[in-house]
Parts: structure tokens; sequence; C-alpha cells
């Protein structure tokens, strides 16, 4: 079991750094100013709403693989959240930074 946090706690710190990585391409590529084509302008703007939402998912994601990290430190990772059973090895090796067994995920 030792071994298997291990990995999951190495596997979330390079998935942490990833998805830290590309929060901060993203805050780049939304702080390029915009042509001053109108047209352009138009595609950029659909553009920024595209690379706001990606921004919004990765914080999201980033949140979620933070409080995995604090539940192996806190003994409580691998455990449910909503009925206290195991979650399979295998969602965790799928989904590492996964809260909910199959049943309650469902």
């Amino acid at each position: 079991m030792v071994e298997e946090l291990l990995s999951a706690k190495l596997e979330l710190a390079q998935r942490l750094s990833d998805l830290k990585a590309r929060l901060g391409n993203l805050k780049r590529d939304a702080s390029q100013e915009h042509s001053s084509d109108s047209a352009e302008q138009a595609q950029e703007r659909e553009n920024d709403e595209v690379v706001d939402a990606i921004g919004i998912e990765t914080r999201g994601a980033i949140a979620a693989v933070k409080a995995a990290l604090l539940r192996i430190d806190e003994g409580s990772y691998g455990r449910c959240v909503q009925c206290g059973a195991d979650i399979a090895p295998d969602r965790l090796k799928v989904r590492p930074e996964a809260t909910h067994c199959i049943d309650c995920a469902s």
C-alpha cells in the first residue's frame, strides 16, 4: 500500500506541475494584444473565450490534484468521500485524484 501511495503522490505531483505550466501558457496567450483589424479581433475574442474556459478547467484540475495530495498526507486517500468505501486501485490508477468509489460516482 505504501508503494501505491508513493506512486500516486509522484504522479499527482507531476500532473500538478504540468497543469501549472499549462495555466502559465494560457495566461500568456490571454495577455497578448489583439489585432487592429476588426475581423481578426472578432476571431481573437472567440479564441479568448476558449482560452478562458480552458483556464477555468485547468484551475479546477489543479484544485483536485492539490486536494488528492492533501488526502495522501492526511491518510484518507483512496477512500470515497461519500460512503467511506475504498476506491478501487484500478480507478485510482486511471484517475488518481478520484474522490468517489465507482458506485457513488455513477
